[in-house]
């Protein structure tokens, strides 16, 4: 079992379950280890949710990063870059935004924790982007809130409510054509619903 399996895990159990509802013996079991191979590499059911939120959430921003395209000089186009690159990596890990989902709720050393080491690290300097181009007349002013939670919360649900997304409609949002077309219609829809110089 590599440590990776054991973090995907986690994630998705806390993702699931919330950090209350995660037993560390019961993710044992699941995975096929003993509980105290988790206790040793990670020491605690804390220290096991926070080893798969940076194992997690340090890959969205790595992926954020790396989707900056230095080609594209207009601010805007480089805002749609990072806004299906962050779809794709939602599709794949649906877990960040479905812990997100759960630990948002309410204030916690957990949410904090989620906040100045990944939420607003990412989302400041798409602040500055929606600043800048609402400044030029480019687009709508817009807060960071608003865009996060237009994204994250209203893009991606499909990723993460994949349940809910069947019920409404049949055809299965992690399909890799599916969800090729949904993120290509949900990036021209929130750039062009922004944007004032169409």
């Amino acid at each position: 079992m590599t440590v990776d399996a054991m973090l995907l895990a986690a994630l998705g159990a806390f993702a699931t379950h919330g950090y209350d509802g995660v037993s560390v013996n019961a993710l044992g079991r699941e995975l096929g280890v003993s509980h105290n191979l988790l206790h040793q590499r990670f020491g605690s059911k804390e220290g096991l949710w926070y080893a798969a939120v940076d194992w997690g959430f340090g890959g969205l921003a790595d992926e954020l990063v790396k989707a900056a395209d230095p080609t594209l000089s207009d601010p805007l186009d480089q805002l749609a870059v990072i806004l299906r690159r962050f779809l794709e990596v939602s599709a794949d890990r649906p877990e960040l935004v479905g812990l997100m989902n759960l630990e948002g709720r309410e204030t916690s050393e957990r949410l904090t924790y989620l906040y100045d080491h990944y939420v607003e690290p990412l989302t400041s300097p798409i602040g500055r982007v929606l600043e800048h181009l609402a400044a030029e007349g480019r687009i709508r002013p817009l807060s960071v809130r608003a865009f996060l939670f237009l994204v994250a919360h209203g893009a991606a649900a499909p990723f993460t409510l994949q349940a809910l997304a069947r019920e409404l409609d049949p055809s299965d949002p992690l399909d890799p054509a599916e969800r090729a077309a949904y993120i290509d219609t949900v990036v021209d829809v929130l750039i062009a619903g922004i944007r004032l110089d169409a």
